[in-house]
């Protein structure tokens, strides 16, 4: 691996840790996205820090967006207090009632559908084929 190429995959981490979108990330640095992917299929150990780099990374940005979030709370901003009781408090959860009632009629089979049926059930192997066991 050249020099040029460790180089640019540690610049290419320190900015998937700050960026964890591989196109911004990529294009921060000047690097084709179809390198990175290129260097992810060559290289396990490339691949598994990229995918530990983003992970922390993500973790950092839900981090920053919660803290607003609370801030905002604070701040008696209505649409947050709302989003944050309708994801965090049962009471508050978005969900829809089904309140109905079935009926259900039964009805005879006709003599043609129970022959279908019988046949369906005996190709699929759940019902043993009656002519085998007459003899026939």
């Amino acid at each position: 691996m050249s020099r040029n190429q460790q180089q640019d995959k540690k610049k290419l981490l320190a900015q998937l840790a700050k960026t964890p979108i591989v196109e911004a990330a990529c294009k921060q640095i000047g690097l084709p996205r179809s390198t990175y992917y290129r260097w992810r299929k060559e290289d396990e150990a490339f691949a598994e820090a990229c995918d530990e780099t983003i992970e922390l990374s993500v973790g950092r940005i839900n981090d920053l967006a919660e803290s607003q979030l609370i801030n905002a709370i604070k701040d008696r901003n209505m649409s947050a207090i709302t989003f944050w009781l309708k994801h965090h408090h049962k009471s508050y959860e978005t969900r829809v009632k089904v309140d109905a009632r079935v009926e259900h009629e039964m009805q005879e089979l006709t003599p043609e559908q129970e022959q279908l049926i019988s046949r369906a059930l005996t190709l699929a192997g759940l019902k043993d084929n009656e002519e085998n066991h007459d003899g026939k």
